[in-house]
């Protein structure tokens, strides 16, 4: 049975699965499916068109599924999707979709930070740690197990590869690739994560293979094209192949 407060607001719409908490002056409107076992401390804000997963807890002044903040959206139908066992602090925001995804999706397993934005059509992969007031612009793609410091500002339609670790006080307005480090402002290339992959059980051949990857990409001088074809001759790893498609498929072109 859900734990509800009598001081928190249901839409008879909405959905609400088993073992749920819901703390005083909670707002939970129509068309919200919420499954089970989520924990949602006080003052917190679930807007029409959120799904959300199991386990996952809302710190308080979380807003989930607000409209986007983008003056191209006429209330098309459109949802917020957040997956399970998420952590999400004090004051996140997660705004819904627009038409040009038709949502915005969080995965699982994630920790936002205190006054980190989602904005609209962005896709959070999972293991993700997104730091305090980060801010996410519109369709953002964060794949899985990337770590974003404190106050992150990543420019609108960015592609941020897994395993990376961007430093505090980043302004991105290109693509990451996979497995390495960023920051310094103008933003640069700043070599392996190599403490992240260590972390996660990356070997050191298979560090030494991505090593090798990005000799190619940023130690020979080559141009985007070349450097994707003499990485192509490489063992094609599931590391190395992803470096390939992530840098190949780059539509902002990546770091310098």
């Amino acid at each position: 049975m859900s734990k509800i407060s009598p001081l928190a607001f249901i839409d008879p719409e909405a959905k609400i699965g088993k073992n749920c908490e819901i703390g005083p002056f909670c707002f939970i409107d129509k068309n919200v499916v919420i499954g089970d076992n989520n924990v949602l401390m006080n003052s917190v804000t679930i807007l029409y068109g959120a799904r959300i997963g199991n386990g996952n807890i809302f710190f308080p002044g979380a807003v989930i599924s607000a409209i986007p903040q983008d003056l191209k959206f006429r209330g098309e139908e459109t949802t917020a999707e957040i997956g399970d066992n998420n952590k999400i602090r004090e004051n996140v925001t997660i705004n819904r979709g627009t038409a040009a995804l038709g949502k915005t999706i969080v995965g699982s397993n994630n920790l936002l930070m205190e006054g980190a934005h989602v904005a609209h059509d962005c896709v959070v992969g999972s293991g993700c740690i997104i730091g305090n007031q980060t801010k996410l612009a519109g369709e953002v793609v964060i794949d899985d197990n990337a770590i974003l410091s404190a106050v992150v500002l990543v420019h609108q339609f960015t592609h941020i590869g897994g395993f990376v670790m961007i430093q505090g006080g980043t302004r991105l307005g290109s693509d990451i690739p996979p497995y390495t480090i960023v920051g310094r402002e103008p933003v640069k290339y700043c070599g392996l994560n190599l403490v992240g992959l260590r972390r996660r059980g990356f070997s050191n051949e298979t560090i030494d293979q991505i090593h090798e990857a990005y000799r190619i990409v940023y130690s020979e001088g080559l141009n985007v094209k070349d450097a994707v074809e003499k990485l192509k001759n490489l063992p094609q790893t599931p590391e190395v192949k992803y470096i390939t498609e992530f840098i190949e498929s780059s539509k902002r072109g990546i770091v310098k």
